[in-house]
């Protein structure tokens, strides 16, 4: 996973850890441990301290050489959740190959805070994919392109 700063410190406050485990782990959702367990790179200049995620790595510099170098690298599809500002600079870079957009059936009004792609420039989206997760999240996954 690639994640910016702010979601990185989100997500360890999410899951609490004790001694390098996650704490009370029959009271964490199997897909926050799963996430938990997955190798992070954080591409931050203000992270210091990883030991909330035992497989996170801080990368300061510029997003798209990270990304361009991870992806090189890497055997796996590279993810990236949250990051609103990271994320809409590896689109304009080119850099995103599929945007997967889940929908989960609740209004969330007052409580919400910012839009989702509000600092993107513009693309369109072409839908490659889409699930049902378990009748009422449903999962789509789309090839963005600049629009012009």
């Amino acid at each position: 996973m690639v994640l910016g700063a702010t979601t990185f410190r989100e997500f360890v406050e999410l899951i609490p850890v004790t001694a390098g485990a996650p704490a009370d782990t029959e009271d964490i959702d199997d897909w926050l441990a799963l996430m938990r367990a997955m190798p992070a790179t954080v591409i931050s200049s203000t992270v210091t301290d990883t030991s909330g995620w035992p497989d996170a790595t801080v990368v300061s510099g510029d997003a798209g050489d990270t990304v361009r170098r991870l992806k090189d690298e890497s055997d796996v599809p590279l993810h990236s959740h949250g990051s609103l500002s990271l994320n809409a600079s590896l689109m304009a870079a080119g850099l995103v190959d599929f945007v997967r957009v889940t929908i989960f059936p609740v209004i969330s009004g007052t409580s919400g805070t910012e839009p989702v792609f509000g600092a993107a420039t513009d693309f369109d989206l072409d839908l490659v994919d889409s699930r049902l997760l378990d009748g009422r999240i449903q999962e789509l996954t789309y090839r963005p392109t600049p629009h012009f």
